[in-house]
């Protein structure tokens, strides 16, 4: 029993020692959490200040700042008015001297338009007296070609009038001779016909007076029959004779009817006669015309056959034409286009550079050659020979693009040279952004913070930064490490304040 008892104790005490160092480690946590919300709230009070004091100091910072911008900004206003002043009195300058030659030009051109008026009018004259000339010398051919021709027709129409006379002449001695002939034999024929007239006159009357004595005798006897007969025949015949007299006359408008009909049908038949020849004739002539119009009308066809080929392979040739010129008009619009783009876009470019430029740009554009005399020499040298390549020839040609050249390499060392100075800017810049959040992460207290390097973060006499490097250990080739002076705000403030 006494043996359990002094185990118990021991164990109780070694609890008990177990809580007191427990309590110890609460404690010394307490104390830390203590510690590290006094620094927190101690860096946050000096952060809110810091921050009150940076922008008290950049409000001050921009008021003179600002005091001096207008000063420099004024100065680059006067200097640049100054330089518009010049460049304005150097553009009027140069309208001046524009104005002036084109002045000259005028006067020239209009000296020279006189001078072309009085050599045209000259010649116009020249020319109307060689035309006047010419028209005597016509009119002079004319007069004696009419005078030729004018006795000539005299001498001919005199020969034609004395052949006439004469042929008059002996056609009225033929007439006369023939009228003569004929009176003698128709003198001779009437005495022969009154001859045998007288002859055949008694011989005729003889017998007609013997006939007329028989006759007597019998006509007396026939007409005695005769009455006879025409009474007893006009007692029969009497209404025949009537209708013999009606009927007469009805023969004799028929016959005239007829022989009218007969006339008009013989006319008919000679009209239908000449009209068949006609008709002939003119189907002989529309044959050989009908003939001659296939014959053309087959040339015709071949020619318009030749001609549709021709129309045809024309045709496609100007279409491919055609396609190629709307081809290459559009080839050339785009280059246009874009070479009117390039300019538009290279006037602009000069229109800002313009703005950019320095007085000695705008005074002295063009800047004197780099080379030294005996190069110069040399290049005129080169310049003065004959050049044979077809590269050289064509540098020789862009010879006057060379005040141009200048500018454009001035311009592209500038360039160069800005490019160069940005990135050496950048870099600084760069530098200072590091050391800018270095700083403020320095004096800033947050997990990130915390969680990576921070050379002002010290507990308990240590830093989280790793060690330096030992000197043997650092490499022959490595720059030693830059040192910043850095100087708090609130420092500065008070000092300045």
């Amino acid at each position: 029993m006494p043996k359990k008892g002094k185990g118990a104790k021991m164990s109780l005490s070694n609890e008990e020692q177990l809580l007191l160092f427990q309590q110890k480690l609460l404690a010394e946590e307490e104390m830390a959490k203590r510690k590290e919300r006094l620094l927190s709230q101690f860096l946050k009070d000096k952060l809110a200040k810091e921050e009150h004091n940076s922008a008290l100091n950049l409000n001050k910072i921009n008021m003179q700042w600002r005091t001096v911008l207008r000063e420099i900004k004024t100065r680059e206003l006067h200097k640049d008015i100054e330089a518009l002043s010049q460049t304005f009195e150097r553009v009027m300058d140069c309208k001046d001297n524009v104005i002036k030659s084109l002045a000259k030009d005028l006067s020239e051109a209009e000296e020279q338009y006189a001078h072309a008026l009085r050599s045209h009018l000259h010649n116009v004259d020249q020319l109307l007296a060689l035309q006047r000339r010419r028209l005597g010398l016509l009119e002079e051919s004319y007069s004696m070609e009419l005078e030729a021709l004018t006795t000539e027709f005299e001498t001919e129409r005199r020969t034609i009038t004395e052949q006439h006379e004469e042929e008059i002449h002996y056609l009225q001695d033929v007439f006369m001779a023939m009228e003569q002939s004929y009176m003698d034999s128709e003198y001779e024929s009437k005495l022969e016909f009154q001859s045998l007239w007288d002859d055949l006159k008694n011989k005729n009357i003889e017998e007609k007076h013997f006939l007329r004595l028989r006759l007597e005798n019998t006509v007396e006897d026939l007409w005695k029959r005769f009455q006879d007969a025409l009474k007893s025949y006009t007692d029969a015949t009497e209404d025949r004779k009537i209708a013999f007299e009606t009927l007469k006359v009805k023969d004799e408008t028929s016959s005239k009817e007829i022989e009218t009909q007969m006339k008009k049908i013989q006319k008919l038949q000679e009209a239908i006669s000449i009209s068949k020849g006609k008709i002939l004739l003119h189907s002989r002539e529309s044959e050989d015309q009908n003939q001659y119009i296939r014959n053309d009308k087959e040339l015709v066809l071949t020619q318009l056959r030749r001609l549709k080929a021709q129309r045809t392979r024309a045709r496609g040739i100007s279409q491919e034409n055609l396609v190629k010129l709307t081809r290459e008009s559009n080839f050339t619009l785009k280059a246009l286009r874009k070479i009117v783009d390039k300019g538009e876009k290279i006037l602009k470019l000069a229109e800002i550079c313009r703005k950019f430029e320095t007085e000695e740009e705008k005074v002295l554009p063009f800047y004197a050659s780099v080379l030294t005399p005996e190069e110069q020499e040399f290049e005129a040298q080169d310049r003065g020979e004959e050049l044979t390549e077809e590269l050289a020839k064509v540098m020789a040609d862009y010879s006057g693009m060379e005040n141009f050249w200048k500018r454009y390499n001035k311009v592209k060392l500038e360039q160069l040279s800005l490019q160069h100075r940005r990135a050496q800017l950048l870099e600084i810049n760069r530098k200072l952004r590091e050391m800018l959040k270095q700083y403020l992460d320095g004096i800033s207290v947050s997990d990130e913070v915390l969680s990576q390097l921070n050379p002002l973060l010290i507990v308990n006499h240590r830093s989280n930064l790793p060690p330096p490097l030992p000197a043997a250990m650092a490499r022959p080739g490595d720059r030693p490490p830059t040192t910043y002076n850095v100087v708090e705000a609130a420092h500065v403030a008070s000092r300045t304040l």
